[in-house]
């Protein structure tokens, strides 16, 4: 484990993270979703000590992420991958958080895996104004609705600046990257549509699109994003063949990411700009031996439980106010 508690807290600087935290289901039985294989008597035997273990080690990872940079758990966490209501509320009454003023943001969308997006808060420094979801039309091949995560928009202010957080969930790459590329394009083109409405009420928008893209930051869906609405994406040059936030077949990729709207480089007076952007990838979070020796220590490997944290490592922006 990690100790940053001789780390003085910084009251101008705050972190913003995102988390996929890798099926976040509770141990109850819902019939309008697809938790079948997260029930105490599934193959996976998904119980409520297991349910807590998670809990407990999500807590944990959540209130470091940034604490080296400013000596305090994030101030907004959008997360992926949770189930309901339930979680979140279990999560932020958890052994290691629930001392942080948590809050949340959460929508239930009509997604196939019965997996949502959210957004967790410190309500001591950021003020929600306003939120909203946004659907995904997608389409089978058969003409049916294809259900995927919606998007979340909200809005508030930060270190008295209004700012606008977009957390996304595209379209994973299960059936192939080119087979399901348009699902992932609908998600930038729907993202595309969010920020033109926000600049349209306000062109000096300060907006952070954050998430599990399921795409790189070299992908056309995210390229175009960041060209077609002169957006800044660092995320590109934290990738190596030795680090992203996840691994596939000894691969690794940078799926999540933040990027944001070119004013957050401002450094004027009051101004909340950004100053750091990284990938959150501590040792306790990595599998310590082994062939899979420095990929992220999962929660599952198929049916396996193997007791970790999540197949994702999260990302983080350092946000420092000028006051």
């Amino acid at each position: 484990m990690i100790d940053y508690s001789d780390i003085p807290e910084d009251v101008n600087v705050h972190t913003i993270a995102f988390y996929n935290t890798e099926n976040l289901f509770d141990i109850f039985d819902d019939e309008k979703k697809h938790d079948n294989d997260f029930l105490p008597r599934a193959d996976k035997r998904w119980t409520a000590k297991r349910y807590k273990n998670k809990l407990r080690k999500l807590g944990y990872t959540i209130s470091n992420i940034g604490r080296k940079e400013n000596g305090k758990h994030p101030a907004i966490i959008g997360l992926a991958e949770v189930e309901n209501a339930k979680v979140l509320q279990d999560l932020i009454t958890s052994k290691h958080l629930e001392n942080c003023n948590y809050n949340y943001v959460h929508y239930n969308s009509k997604d196939e895996r019965g997996i949502d997006v959210a957004l967790l808060y410190d309500a001591t420094v950021f003020t929600v104004e306003t939120s909203e979801k946004f659907a995904l039309e997608l389409y089978n091949d058969a003409g049916l609705p294809d259900y995927t995560r919606d998007i979340l928009l909200v809005s508030g202010e930060l270190a008295g600046n209004k700012i606008h957080v977009i957390v996304n969930h595209w379209s994973s790459r299960r059936e192939g990257e080119r087979e399901t590329e348009h699902k992932r394009m609908a998600g930038s083109n729907k993202v595309g549509e969010i920020i033109s409405n926000l600049k349209l009420n306000d062109p000096d928008a300060k907006i952070l699109i954050i998430g599990d893209f399921n795409d790189d930051p070299s992908s056309t869906s995210i390229k175009r994003l960041v060209s077609g609405f002169d957006l800044f994406n660092p995320m590109g040059n934290l990738r190596s063949f030795t680090r992203g936030t996840s691994k596939h077949k000894r691969q690794w990729f940078l799926f999540d990411q933040i990027f944001v709207t070119k004013n957050f480089l401002e450094t004027s007076e009051k101004s909340l700009h950004l100053e750091k952007i990284n990938i959150f990838d501590a040792d306790f979070l990595k599998v310590a031996n082994g062939k899979y020796k420095g990929s992220p220590f999962r929660t599952y490997v198929g049916k396996r439980y193997q007791g970790g944290y999540s197949d994702h490592f999260p990302v983080y922006a350092v946000l420092r106010n000028r006051d």
